[in-house]
């Protein structure tokens, strides 16, 4: 399954690319042909990643743009390649971009998804409406969260995977974030004290900006990896506990396995929230906050500070807001010099990822990860496939870390023998020995 890190480093690689320029669109399986033809020639005005859901704009962000939203499903991919390289599309290609990217560089863009629709920015509200709280956006509100939580009978296990709830995390964050939170899967939300559930958004928040800057999904923490180089999460797939070495247990919720130690997270911490009384049920006046009511979404208001960064990069921003966010997320102070395009262009590389796809596609490759399991969606197969080689070429099978050293021909020997000198016969190498016996 593409999580939800993945989605955000496609609109990312995407803003950055392909974004103020204008394609020739086409469906080459067929499948999104309306779609196609109704973005042909249009402004790729901007892409917004919401979780585990992408939401390309076309046209112009002022006058109801056209809204293609995507769903990657288990093995999706929407990759850029150079024009003059280019692969002939697949049957799973449904939609196909040719033109100069934003540097002008002629470019052919791929994409291969479960989902791929299109329609109004009514489409985009309705979607949005439904999905929850993205650890990686900043207008995600842990507040609202927890109050939606709070009232759930639902298994905070069950919850992390309902896009409603926790919008992004997938069953690989599922099991680490809960690990690493101490907390159990089959916990009722209703019964899961503040401070717990604090616990499992902080781990969520950490765990999602590690896999989006590294592009893999690396949970285990420096000081637990010392001598386990292999070590890269803790209990999924696992029967034994990385942190602890005790036992896992595994079953199944909702069609999908879930895992927790019965060490590090116990079925009755001392944490959970014993109250027998039921939670008191929101007022009418606060009925806006529950998940079931779709609010109206004006576009004729100005977009949040958050929405615009989310689609179109700090370009969308005021210079007082880059200057706020600056100062606020990571704690630059710009000099007051600064011109709008400098800002603007170092906020975005703070927020850029710290992994290219290609060095993720090979770590993964390094570290035999299966592609079933997680892969780049950044890069088609045969990217990754290739990404995945020239690693296999640098290093030696045996020793992965270690570069192989060419070894030196060994030289040819001479020994006297009664006087008369005789020359060493020069063996065959290994692999060529047999042959002598045929």
């Amino acid at each position: 399954m593409v999580e939800g890190h993945s989605v955000h480093r496609v609109a990312h690689r995407h803003r950055t690319t392909l974004v103020g320029s204008s394609f020739k669109a086409s469906s080459p399986n067929s499948r999104f042909s309306a779609g196609a033809g109704i973005i042909n020639a249009l402004t790729f005005c901007a892409i917004e990643a919401v979780g585990k859901n992408l939401f390309a704009f076309f046209g112009d962000m002022k006058k109801d743009p056209h809204v293609v939203h995507v769903h990657f499903g288990m093995s999706g991919a929407w990759a850029i390649h150079p024009l003059s390289s280019a692969p002939p599309p697949t049957a799973t290609t449904r939609l196909r971009l040719e033109g100069p990217d934003s540097k002008g560089k002629a470019v052919v863009v791929d994409l291969s998804a479960m989902t791929c629709n299109i329609g109004g920015m009514e489409l985009y509200d309705e979607k949005r409406a439904k999905l929850g709280e993205d650890p990686l956006r900043a207008d995600a509100d842990p507040e609202r969260l927890w109050g939606k939580v709070s009232r759930s009978k639902k298994g905070i296990g069950a919850l992390i995977m309902d896009q409603s709830f926790f919008t992004g995390p997938g069953n690989i964050y599922r099991a680490e974030i809960l690990l690493k939170a101490g907390v159990h899967p089959s916990i009722p939300g209703n019964r899961l004290s503040r401070e717990a559930f604090d616990r499992v958004w902080l781990h969520t928040v950490e765990l999602l900006q590690r896999g989006y800057a590294t592009g893999s999904i690396l949970t285990v923490d420096a000081d637990d990896a010392v001598g386990r180089p292999g070590l890269r999460r803790y209990i999924y797939n696992s029967s034994r506990c990385g942190k602890c070495g005790g036992k896992v247990k595994s079953w199944d919720i909702a069609g999908r396995t879930c895992y927790a130690c019965e060490s590090c997270q116990p079925p009755n911490p001392k944490y959970m929230d014993v109250e027998t009384k039921p939670k008191p049920k929101p007022k009418k006046e606060d009925k806006d906050t529950d998940s079931g009511h779709v609010p109206f979404i004006s576009h004729c208001a100005k977009d949040s500070m958050a929405t615009r960064l989310e689609r179109g990069g700090a370009r969308l921003l005021t210079v007082a807001e880059i200057k706020s966010h600056l100062v606020s997320k990571f704690s630059v102070t710009p000099p007051k010099s600064a011109k709008k395009a400098e800002l603007a262009a170092l906020l975005d590389s703070l927020r850029a990822p710290t992994t290219n796809a290609e060095e993720a596609a090979k770590e993964k490759a390094e570290a035999g990860e299966a592609r079933n399991v997680e892969h780049v969606a950044e890069l088609a197969p045969g990217q990754a496939r290739r990404a995945a080689t020239a690693k296999k070429e640098e290093t030696s099978p045996s020793t992965p870390n270690k570069k192989i050293k060419a070894k030196p021909e060994r030289p040819t020997k001479k020994r006297k023998a009664g006087g008369v000198k005789v020359e060493k016969r020069k063996l065959p190498k290994r692999v060529n020995r047999g042959k002598l016996l045929e």
